[in-house]
């Protein structure tokens, strides 16, 4: 044996994120899977797919046996889109990415200023219809930044410009804001325990704020992120006049610019803030399966400081290191110093890029590479 005592080594639970770009959190725990049976054959594995409340979070809950449910609804530029949630009994889980993700724009375009979060609303309401009294609320991935308006008019808030018609969609037509009546929002959210899930604690505007921090990442230039941070701000002051001071306590709460502010708006739907991946794993079971588990593996598909700040692998490390349990993780990349690592409870790293430093070569190739990754682990902790 070489890094683990594998006499000890019986039951591995493999919860990992997706790769993104290359493979789901649930071909991650296959190709895993795989690999450490290449070397062990029989071994005991249970596979756990994790998110942290942006995409892939529902794939994540369907996996754990949840049952996924369709839905058309309004895309972030408009067009319709077919868009997924997770129920399970009375408990249903809502990804913001589904309706309003970046991944559903045409490839190379962006639409920083005018993208929509209609379709979550739409989305939210089809969870309601399905008789959800319990709705977690995963943000992340979006392509929007209108700080939930969106996701409000859909339903059932008014926001009007001076001329009485409703403002446009997307965060600049903010600006043109006049007046804002939320008194017909769904009244079902008064008897619902409705969570947002999030990895980041970002307030809606300021430095920190929605469009400053991931604007950019939305295809926003520097004139597109101070248009869109002028617009919610004056968003939340016209919310102001019609709600009272919640509206601006709750635009500098944690929370609030995730997902380009869409927190925001779930926030003045009554929503409590949980750091996502800490609730997903409650979701998704995680407590019972790390009882079973003698060896974890984690992974994501860039391992950096970003990990550190809420991400999948952290939570799962933080929870297994709780629990006195043996963690590696598998990613694509690492950026993460072996101290940093140690300090997150994870015990060792194994990227493709050691096998394939190529990006071009290693993304498509990702399932190949982890599977030979896994032997590794298997090989160093298992045989």
């Amino acid at each position: 044996m070489t890094d683990g005592a594998a006499t000890q080594v019986a039951h591995v639970l493999v919860a990992a994120d997706k790769f993104k770009g290359s493979l789901t959190a649930v071909q991650v725990a296959e190709r895993v899977t795989a690999g450490l049976r290449k070397v062990v054959p029989g071994l005991s594995v249970e596979a756990l797919p994790v998110a942290d409340g942006g995409d892939g979070t529902v794939a994540a809950a369907v996996a754990a046996g949840f049952e996924r449910r369709e839905v058309r609804v309004t895309g972030p530029v408009g067009t319709p889109v077919t868009a997924a949630f997770a129920l399970r009994d009375t408990t249903a889980v809502v990804e913001m990415a589904e309706a309003s993700g970046l991944q559903l724009l045409p490839a190379g375009t962006f639409a920083p200023l005018t993208a929509t979060t209609y379709g979550s609303g739409e989305l939210l309401r089809a969870a309601l219809d399905a008789g959800a009294t319990t709705i977690v609320f995963g943000v992340g991935g979006s392509a929007t930044t209108d700080g939930g308006a969106g996701m409000l008019a859909a339903l059932g808030a008014r926001f009007l410009d001076a001329a009485g018609e409703p403002v446009g969609p997307g965060g600049a037509a903010l600006a043109a804001l006049a007046s804002a009546d939320l008194s017909d929002l769904d009244a079902r959210f008064d008897g619902v325990d409705f969570i947002l899930a999030s990895d980041v604690d970002n307030p809606l505007t300021g430095p920190k704020g929605a469009p400053a921090v991931y604007g950019p990442q939305k295809g926003a230039t520097p004139e597109d992120v101070e248009t869109l941070d002028a617009a919610l701000d004056h968003y939340a002051r016209v919310l102001e006049k019609a709600i009272g001071p919640k509206a601006t306590e709750l635009a500098a709460s944690p929370g609030a610019g995730g997902a380009g502010g869409i927190g925001y708006g779930a926030l003045l739907l009554g929503a409590g803030f949980r750091p996502g991946i800490e609730l997903m794993l409650e979701v998704l079971g995680f407590a019972p399966a790390l009882e079973r588990a003698t060896l974890v593996i984690t992974g994501e598909g860039s391992l950096d400081e970003q990990t550190l700040h809420g991400k999948a692998p952290a939570g799962v490390a933080a929870a297994a290191r709780a629990a006195g349990k043996e963690v590696v993780a598998v990613c694509g990349r690492l950026a993460l110093p072996p101290e940093a690592l140690g300090a997150a409870g994870i015990r060792r790293a194994y990227p493709l890029s050691a096998l394939e430093p190529d990006p071009a070569k290693s993304i498509p190739n990702a399932g190949p590479l982890l599977e030979e990754v896994a032997e590794g682990i298997a090989r160093d902790f298992l045989a």
